[in-house]
Parts: structure tokens; sequence; C-alpha cells
């Protein structure tokens, strides 16, 4: 299919211009006249020269697709075809990698592929959590009522990512802006006063030599510095990427004394609002666990999870291996038994995911609350203390005089 660019005027004399899809200008401008556009120019747009070059192309945001997601399930609840929705969907979005990610999907769709198949050629915008879940809809003949359960869940995630971004926001800011003060007056304030103390006669005091040898050292080796945090970054960021060190790492994320309770709280919000949203859309709870456990975001929890999936696969309840991987909260673990017992555990871990997720509002609130005098009193100490280290000579002169 091409894209045409036009131009004309309709049955009310008025100008209009717009694109049309068709397989040749033939095509386009019978659209047209079925239309009626008179006095029609027509054009194949132009080919954007970076449409093929990922780096240049629009990301598709979780918006993008939660927006999608409701759409699609109300066009399917109302009774329009699945490859209609589709393509009506994909002219009217307005992110064009997402609009070509639709139109793959659609074009598949009308060769018989699965809805769940396309959408697994697209693994960075739906997910297994999601395919698996358009999959179950697929079977069950309940795709709306899945697609509506999708973009609740996936609102919900989006607004649990807000809250840690917007907590994790403030410190970052306050460190960089403070590393960024120490180095300005490191390499450009201080040597002004070094220049000044040079003409005294009198010996320095100890914070100010301090001072002094820092500001020469920065210098001197601002590139070293530089090259070092660096490697020291691409390090851990290897480290961070192999089996064992990610499995570290993560699990001393979980016990840090300060972010480690919101991490595990997080992650336990995040493990029962998927998997309740698994099971109350059909999906079998071993699958169910296998795409938890993928898409948990710690490799503690990960492994964790799959523990549990292989202890049910064995004939076992899922409280007893949850409790035995020491990952989850008592109370948690209690709940789901119970759950379990009564036949209701898609309810009860729903149940413990509003829980958690407001847990975690006040765990935020929290350490925004702490963090914030913490790097105030941080910023102040370091810049009066170069400022008092730096005056000190001049405190000490006047005192002679």
């Amino acid at each position: 299919m091409q894209v045409y660019v036009w131009k004309g005027i309709n049955s009310y004399g008025e100008k209009r211009k717009g694109e049309i899809e068709a397989v040749d200008e033939a095509a386009a401008r019978a659209q047209l006249r079925r239309m009626r556009i008179e006095n029609v120019k027509i054009k194949e747009k132009p080919k954007d020269i970076f449409e093929n070059i990922s780096l240049f192309q629009p990301k598709v945001t979780g918006k993008d697709v939660v927006i999608f997601t409701r759409q699609l399930s109300t066009m399917i609840d109302a009774g329009l075809p699945l490859v209609q929705c589709l393509q009506i969907l994909a002219k009217q979005q307005s992110n064009s990698t997402f609009r070509k990610v639709l139109q793959e999907i659609q074009e598949d769709v009308e060769t018989g592929t699965t809805l769940a198949d396309s959408m697994r050629k697209h693994p960075k915008i739906f997910d297994n959590l999601y395919s698996n879940m358009i999959e179950a809809g697929e079977l069950g003949g309940i795709l709306d009522t899945i697609l509506a359960r999708l973009a609740i869940f996936k609102e919900k995630s989006m607004a649990l990512k807000k809250k840690i971004k917007g907590a994790m926001t403030y410190p970052i800011i306050c460190l960089s802006i403070s590393i960024l003060i120490l180095v300005v007056i490191l390499v450009f304030v201080i040597p002004v006063f070094v220049e000044m103390f040079a003409s005294m006669d009198s010996t320095l005091p100890v914070p100010t030599l301090i001072v002094v040898n820092m500001s020469n050292f920065v210098k001197s080796n601002f590139i070293y510095i530089a090259l070092v945090c660096a490697f020291i970054f691409f390090i851990f960021k290897k480290i961070y990427n192999t089996e064992k060190g990610r499995l570290k790492l993560d699990a001393f994320f979980l016990r840090a004394p300060i972010a480690g309770p919101l991490i595990r709280k997080v992650s336990v919000a995040k493990f029962t609002r998927t998997l309740s949203t698994m099971l109350q859309s059909g999906v079998p709870i071993l699958d169910a666990l296998q795409v938890v456990a993928k898409t948990s975001g710690n490799k503690v929890i990960e492994r964790a999870v799959f523990r549990v999936g292989d202890s049910i696969a064995e004939g076992r309840p899922i409280a007893e291996p949850l409790e035995e991987t020491g990952v989850f909260p008592n109370m948690v673990v209690q709940m789901i038994n119970v759950g379990e017992s009564v036949g209701a555990l898609d309810t009860m871990l729903e149940k413990i995911a509003d829980f958690y997720d407001e847990e975690v509002d006040q765990a935020v609130e929290n350490l925004t609350a702490m963090i914030e005098p913490l790097m105030m009193v941080f910023l102040g100490g370091m810049i009066g203390g170069l400022v008092v280290a730096m005056y000190l000579p001049i405190f000490q002169m006047a005192g002679n005089i």
C-alpha cells in the first residue's frame, strides 16, 4: 500500500487536502471520486529518509499501548471485526512507529495468524504478559474483557513506575547539582583564593590546605577522574548484565537499609497484581508464574517465583513454596494461603496488590520526606565547609592585625 498526498475541492466547493492509502495512484483517485472530491492534485508522499533508522523514530510509550488497548476493547465489544478495528486504529495513530506496527499486525491477522502470535513479533511493545493474556482471551472468546483488564493493569503499573521515578528524581537532581557545584568551586573559585594566599607570608590553616590540595588534584587530574568514573560505570554495567552479578546486586538492593524495604514492597505489589490479572484472564497458574517471574525486574524474585512454579508442578499448594523462598512477607503468604483454601486466589491477590500499592505510596512519601532535609544538610555542609576553609586565612590575618 502506498501513501498519497492530495488536494481538491469537495461537493460544497471547499478546499480540502489530506493523505490516502491505495495500491496505486489510479486506486487513490477512484477513492477520492467516491468521496466527491474534484480538481484533484495527487502525488506520492515523499519517503522519510530516517524511516529505517530506529534511532530517529518515535518511541512507543506505555500510554500509547494503554490507549490502544482501551480503544480495541471498546470496538470489539461493539461488535466490529478484529481486522477492521486494527485498520481504524492504525489509521488514527499519530505515532508513526506504532502505526507501522499495527499495520503489520493487521496484515498478519488478515492472513490467518492469531492476534497473540502477531503481537509476539513485537516484544518491545507487547511483552509476554500482554501476548499471553491476549491468547487466553482469544481462546476463551472474551477478548474484549481481557483487553479491558489489560488496560487497567497497564495503567496501575505505569502509576507505580511513576511513583518510584518521582521518589528518585529529587535526590538524583540534588546530588548532580552538588557534584557540579563542587567541581566548579574546586576548578574555578579556589585557584583565585590560592593566588591571593600566595602573597601572604603566614602559614595556611589545615582545612584551607586540604581544600587547596583537593583543588590542585582535581585540576591536574580532571580527565583521569572522568575516565575512572566512566570505567567504574562500565564495569558495574557489565557485572549487572551477567547472571551471577545481577543476582548478587539485586540481593544487595533488597537488603539495602533505606531503599530495600521500598524495593521489596514494589516487587510484592507487582507480583500479586500481575498474577491476579493473569489468573482472572484464564491463564493457567504454571504459565502465569513463568511470565510473572520474567517480568519481575529482580533476579532474586525471579528465581523465587521459578522455584514456586516447580513446587506447584509437583502438586504442592502455592503458599508453602512462597514461604520457603524467604522473599515474600509472612502476611502475604498467609493471605495467599487463605485465598487458595477458599478458591478465590485471584481475588485475594488483587486485594494484596491494592494494599501494597498503598504501602508503596506511604513509603515513597516517607522516603521523600527523609531525603529532602538530608540533601539540604549535605549540600549546605559541603558548600559551607569550603567557604569557611577558604576564609579562615583571612580571619586569621584580621586577628593578627
